[in-house]
């Protein structure tokens, strides 16, 4: 199973492992990681599960969507390399991703 970092604002480190298949934010959820709401579910229509990508890893992630864009202009203290965490799924493409959530959502 791939392997995600989830740093927080404070620099506390949580290693998970995720089920393929799945997205970011069901592995935060599921793992119970600190600063994701995932007030909707999932269904991009808020910014409550906003990571920030680790900087190598953005040219595999790649860039938000149009409505994911839409959802980030939200997001509290949105940056380049900033994503929701409902729409990166998770595939063996981004075993030992990392990523950072912020000090808190919007």
């Amino acid at each position: 199973m791939p392997k995600i970092t989830f740093i927080d604002a404070s620099g506390a480190e949580r290693p998970v492992e995720a089920k393929t298949g799945s997205t970011v934010m069901e592995a935060a959820i599921r793992h119970s990681i600190p600063g994701i709401e995932a007030e909707c579910g999932g269904a991009c229509s808020c910014a409550t599960c906003h990571v920030y990508i680790d900087e190598a890893w953005m040219g595999i992630v790649g860039k938000p969507a149009a409505m994911e864009e839409d959802m980030l202009d939200f997001a509290f203290e949105a940056k380049p390399n900033s994503r929701l965490s409902c729409q990166i799924k998770v595939s063996d493409a981004i075993d030992g991703i990392i990523v950072r959530t912020p000090a808190k959502q919007a």
